[in-house]
């Protein structure tokens, strides 16, 4: 009724001050009706009505979110990027804000993978959607020369952060998870289960540059993992190898042949806005069907 009233150029502030005051009085004691909501409530509709992508979705997340949405971000395949996530895995506001502040739309859509040749088609774009680019790790409290040890600790002593991180329905399960084969031993630095995907995620830290060899050697881990660990009626594990930096180029030859599901990120311990990774991002054709994924 507002934006169809203002049409004719006769609403203004004070109008819809008087309209929010109305309201209050014929419903006392029902929050949402404030000046300030009524011109949310505009933006909502102006925003959402045309876009019948949009629309169906507007249903599947508390108004509340719907504003952090609408405030930060102004791309449409972005709005459903997040409308959909918050869904799929129950993000609250805080965790919402948290994704859009460290730039989770552009850091999942530019992630590396071999998902598309080693995952199931049935879970290949939840797969794509659960590995990040790049993860900022701003609470571990590290300084900027640190072992991998030390990176391991810090993250187990501040395990509900990280996992709020990775970003998906994941479950702890160790550090140093010991597996053996032919009476040797070889430990995975972190197991974590993704409920949803109804995986085991085995992380490799490494504090320095991805090199191509921590392919094979995590190929290794998911091949005993889903041998001697993995349930029957689970899915294939994934590998996520964790590092300082990466050259792009490398890691895609790295990844060509692998045939194991694997993910190459980074990670910073500081926040920095990665704007040169919006120059990655693939056609909105390309995310659009990745998005339809998430259904």
């Amino acid at each position: 009724m507002i934006v169809e009233r203002q049409k004719g150029g006769t609403w203004g502030k004070a109008v819809v001050q008087r309209l929010a005051a109305d309201l209050q009085a014929e419903f006392p004691g029902i929050r949402g009706f404030s000046s300030q909501n009524l011109w949310y409530m505009r933006q909502f509709f102006m925003e959402y009505h045309a876009k019948p992508k949009l629309q169906p979705l507007v249903g599947e997340i508390s108004w509340s979110k719907h504003l952090v949405i609408i405030g930060h971000c102004k791309d449409d395949l972005e709005r459903e990027f997040y409308i959909r996530m918050t869904r799929k895995f129950g993000w609250s506001k805080s965790v919402l804000i948290h994704q859009i502040e460290n730039q989770s739309y552009e850091k999942t859509l530019t992630g590396q993978t071999s998902f598309d040749k080693a995952v199931p088609a049935a879970i290949r774009h939840q797969a794509k959607l659960a590995v990040k680019d790049e993860y900022t790790f701003d609470f571990l409290e590290l300084g900027r020369d640190h072992s991998e040890r030390e990176l391991e600790r810090a993250i187990g002593r501040h395990i509900e952060a990280f996992l709020r991180e990775m970003g998906g329905r994941f479950a702890f399960l160790g550090t140093q998870y010991r597996l053996e084969v032919s009476d040797k031993e070889y430990f995975v630095d972190l197991l974590l289960y993704h409920r949803h995907l109804r995986c085991l995620v085995a992380i490799d830290l490494k504090v320095g540059e991805f090199q191509p060899e921590f392919v094979g050697k995590m190929q290794f881990y998911l091949a005993v993992l889903d041998d001697k660990v993995r349930m029957p009626d689970e899915n294939p594990s994934i590998g996520i190898i964790l590092c300082k930096t990466k050259d792009r180029v490398i890691v895609e030859y790295a990844l060509h042949d692998a045939t194991k599901p694997i993910g190459v990120a980074t990670y910073r311990i500081v926040k920095r806005l990665p704007a040169e990774l919006k120059a990655e991002l693939p056609a909105p054709k390309q995310i659009a069907a990745l998005l339809g994924g998430l259904e």
